[in-house]
């Protein structure tokens, strides 16, 4: 597609935003601005300059929805849990394996990865968010630091291989013309050096604020946790709405049951899902959206269960308090990513139909796409510069946030230039999708599935993108050396 002002202002936009996210200003009112602007030159048109910009936030809250909503069944659930102290008896037995933050931060890591590998990191993360990471932040590991834990193992290192089901890499190849199951092998190994060399590095930039179990400064990492230190927000914002009481023995027993019920759940869900899995076939089992869903749907029956332990009929009353409680972190956390995503959609084919209202027969643009593929042209054909080049795209690419559009230009990019600059088009393509991945899947993006983490965890998903960075880099940079030198 040829090239129009459109996607030069889209470019500049772009630009405009990464070097706000560097000097760690507010990027909403580029992206709104720029949606406008990039709308009006393409369309012509003020008023569909404007047009643009609602139906942009519109796609963007659609396709996020998904998250904010588990995000609200499981915040109330857990909030519900606290007035029965069940929260604190929970992560008890498994505060035994995490001795102090330095052991936890790699539990958290470790666990996240396994489970991740199985069913994506989507339906990982509210899991693990919810069972583990209060057990590693009480045993010392910083809010923030768990964050980091989660993202670079889930989001980053699990889904850059996706080496159990294999769809990510089976993109990849399709395009690229080669054998699946090399680009999969390749990209396991640099996944692992991209994830391992970044959670290193991560653990050396925030080992000194690792802090001793059951400190002052543990306990303020706790309300971090529990959403009341995100945005400023006063501690009450997210008091449960029944009386605080002091529990009686009936309220123990069921604090105490549901202590064990609520993980016994959580373990039989994994089990399911990695039981479908198997019984299903590569893409049978519920993975990714489905098993998102799975979880939320019973995260909503278990809140049924303790509102109604709290307080029988009449705390039954009070479980659209929790949702609400529930909605207000999540949109409080996440509100400002969905401009942002509204924004980068315009990237993508997918999307700029119904952002731009075009016709159904109408020519889609891909902006950010329609520019990468346009830049192809100007990469010497050198073995060097075609790896780094098509790392560099598979990053651009992910800027979108969905970390799976751009598999498809990666990895026709590698099938293209393989032959000329000397190189299995497998090893570009396992580059490629371990950029794009890690970046858009995401660990460096805001506005991918990383609020979800950030979410979860009570911190600024801009900041955890921040913490990420120069890690995340580093690890691509050493795993695209690597890949040159070993195949």
């Amino acid at each position: 597609m040829t090239l129009t002002a459109a996607h030069w202002i889209f470019a500049l936009v772009t630009l405009v935003i990464i070097v706000a996210i560097i000097f760690r200003r507010g990027v909403v009112v580029p992206t709104l601005v720029g949606t406008f602007i990039v709308a009006w030159i393409y369309k012509g048109s003020i008023v569909g300059g404007f047009t643009a910009v609602f139906n942009a936030n519109l796609v963007a809250a659609k396709e996020l929805f998904s998250i904010f909503l588990i995000m609200t069944f499981m915040i109330a659930l857990l909030n519900s849990l606290k007035g029965l102290g069940s929260d604190k008896l929970m992560i008890a037995p498994i505060q035994k394996f995490m001795v102090n933050g330095h052991v936890a931060y790699f539990v958290l890591i470790g666990f996240t990865y396994i489970i991740s590998l199985f069913f994506w990191p989507t339906p990982a993360v509210p899991l693990i968010c919810a069972l583990l990471v209060p057990a590693a932040v009480r045993a010392g590991l910083p809010v923030m630091g768990a964050a980091v834990a989660v993202a670079l193992a889930g989001q980053g290192m699990a889904l850059a291989s996706d080496y159990v089901m294999q769809v990510v890499p089976m993109v990849s190849a399709t395009a690229a013309g080669v054998e699946p199951g090399i680009v999969a092998n390749k990209s396991l190994v640099l996944s692992l050096i991209t994830g391992l060399t970044a959670i290193a590095i991560a653990y050396a930039r925030m080992h000194k604020q690792i802090s001793k179990p059951n400190s002052i400064e543990v306990e303020k990492e706790l309300t971090i946790l529990q959403g009341m230190g995100a945005g400023g927000q006063a501690a009450n914002e997210l008091a449960v709405s029944l009386e605080q009481t002091k529990p009686g023995k009936d309220l123990a027993k069921w604090g105490k049951g549901l202590a064990i019920i609520v993980p016994l759940t959580m373990l039989g869900v994994v089990i399911i899902m990695i039981s479908t899995k198997f019984s299903g076939g590569r893409m049978g089992g519920l993975e990714g959206g489905d098993g998102a869903a799975f979880i939320g749907g019973v995260a909503a029956f278990l809140l049924i269960l303790a509102n109604f332990a709290k307080g029988g009929l009449r705390g039954l009353d009070k479980i659209g308090d929790f949702l609400i409680e529930g909605f207000v972190t999540s949109f409080r956390v996440m509100g400002a990513v969905i401009p942002i995503a509204g924004f980068f959609f315009l990237g993508s084919s997918d999307f700029t139909g119904s952002i731009l209202s075009l016709g159904e027969e109408a020519a889609k643009p891909a902006f950010l796409f329609d520019l990468v593929q346009s830049a192809q042209t100007i990469v010497p054909q050198s073995g060097i510069l075609t790896a780094f080049g098509i790392l560099l795209v598979g990053i651009i690419t992910g800027l979108d946030g969905s970390g799976f559009a751009g598999l498809t230009l990666a990895g026709s990019l590698s099938g293209a230039m393989a032959e000329g600059a000397g190189l299995d088009a497998s090893t570009l393509a396992a580059i490629g999708q371990v950029g794009t991945i890690f970046t858009g899947g995401g660990t460096l993006v805001a506005w991918s599935s990383l609020v979800a983490v950030a979410g979860f965890c009570g911190v600024s998903a801009f900041e955890l993108a921040r913490k990420n960075f120069l890690p995340v880099i580093i690890g691509l940079i050493l795993s695209t050396i690597l890949a040159l030198l070993i195949w």
